[in-house]
């Protein structure tokens, strides 16, 4: 078994990968800017967050259960349950708080340390980035840093704690799952956003978020835009990312997302953006190019990685089988 993860797997087409990170780049760019129509036409960030995902998954859930697929195993819906609560309830609802004191572009580009964070717990877990990946992955944290130190996070303390935990749950729960015991990808995506909506339902409501009036026409399709296209298109195309490359390239998306919705937002919410911002944003994107040529250079990669106890380690899966086959 080869020691490393190849760029395109032996049974999923370059094509096949270039389409699903376009999804995963394009669609969730743009829904930070759901997120802020969502947010201003009276949607409370928990519940919207939590109800988007609850319908998406049960809708999602249901296709694929009607199309043959089997329900996942009571172990399965643990290891969900705990992305879910990573991944949606942490990563995307500390972004939906976030965004009721912050602009969307800034948001994404904050959430863009999320590659970086990644590589740092891959390596925890035996994967060992090779060098040009660890200069990519400083360039962005250092683009993160300028953004933190003088934008308008700095007088949004409440944010900038929202923008700073969102990219840590992200990548741990990215990291975490590979080599788990999980369903295939896209009924994984259906029980994480099930059992990660009704975590951010009871969490909104523990907290006191309620509609003071009716939310607005453009809110509620913008929810349904999240929930279509944010949570089962674009998130189902980001889990079989994660079961068919390696990590640190599924997670490049918080790269590339910043551009579009600066982009968006000042084009449909004329949202501002000073030379800092948008230095900082050229600065973390810089990053995706060093990983990018690093994964493209022939020969180059992590070493071969010490297995993690009681389960196979990031690169012992083979490339393109479900990451449920590692049984724990």
């Amino acid at each position: 078994m080869s020691a490393t993860l190849p760029l395109v797997p032996r049974d999923a087409s370059l094509p096949t990968v270039v389409v699903a990170l376009a999804v995963v780049y394009l669609i969730w760019g743009s829904t930070y800017l759901g997120i802020r129509f969502a947010l201003d036409g009276g949607y409370p960030p928990l519940l919207m967050a939590g109800g988007r995902f609850l319908v998406a998954g049960a809708l999602l859930y249901a296709v694929l259960r009607w199309r043959g697929n089997a329900a996942p195993t009571r172990v399965q819906w643990r290891n969900c349950t705990f992305m879910g609560v990573l991944l949606l309830g942490l990563g995307n609802g500390m972004v939906c708080i976030a965004e009721q004191t912050v602009s969307s572009g800034i948001a994404a580009i904050a959430v863009a340390s999320a590659p970086l964070w990644i590589g740092l717990f891959s390596t925890l877990r035996g994967q060992h980035l090779g060098r040009v990946e660890w200069v990519g992955l400083a360039i962005g944290f250092v683009g993160v840093l300028w953004l933190n130190a003088g934008s308008s996070l700095t007088a949004t303390p409440y944010g900038l704690v929202a923008l700073l935990v969102a990219p840590l749950a992200w990548a741990f729960g990215s990291v975490w799952s590979k080599g788990r015991d999980l369903p295939g990808p896209f009924m994984t995506a259906a029980a994480q956003m099930l059992c990660g909506g009704v975590v951010m339902l009871v969490a909104g409501v523990l907290l006191g978020e309620r509609f003071d009036a009716m939310p607005t026409t453009k809110a509620t399709l913008a929810v349904a835009y999240l929930a279509g296209f944010g949570s089962i298109v674009a998130f189902s195309a980001y889990i079989w990312l994660l079961h068919n490359v390696r990590v640190t390239l599924a997670g490049s998306y918080a790269y590339v997302n910043p551009v579009i919705a600066v982009l968006l937002g000042v084009l449909f919410a004329a949202e501002r953006f000073t030379a800092h911002d948008l230095g900082a944003m050229a600065v973390i994107l810089g990053g995706v190019v060093a990983i990018t040529l690093a994964k493209a250079r022939p020969g180059t990669g992590p070493a071969a990685p010490v297995p993690a106890v009681g389960s196979m380690s990031v690169e012992d899966t083979p490339a393109g089988h479900d990451q449920g086959d590692g049984k724990q």
